[in-house]
């Protein structure tokens, strides 16, 4: 949110206004989706919008296939995952049709790793 504010070019900025309805199949239900931020940027003279994410880069990079035990936190890890790539599926679509972009950012792309 401070970067939104200190960047000039960050026209203006919104967060979790945007509902986006996907399929969640965990649960096999339609579901809302509140991506973090909705950001308009000025680049060489245009609005830009673009719908951001911001998640653990462990949970953009998802637990590992094959891990030595099978724990419960490790099947929690799966389900997470798993409803996050559909979320991110339909924020991308939502936003293709509406000409925006979608970015998923992590703590690297922040600079707090």
């Amino acid at each position: 949110m401070r970067w939104c504010d200190e960047k000039s070019f960050v026209k203006s900025w919104q967060s979790e206004e945007k509902a986006i309805w996907y399929y969640n199949p965990v649960t096999k239900k339609n579901a809302r989706y509140f991506p973090d931020f909705l950001v308009n940027i000025e680049r060489d003279g245009k609005i830009i919008t673009e719908v951001v994410e911001v998640k653990p880069q462990s949970q953009i990079d998802g637990p590992p296939e094959n891990p030595k035990k099978r724990t419960k936190a490790w099947a929690n890890a799966v389900m997470t995952y798993i409803v996050n790539q559909a979320k991110w599926k339909a924020a991308s679509n939502w936003c293709e049709d509406r000409g925006y972009n979608f970015r998923l950012i992590s703590e690297k792309h922040l600079g707090l790793d």
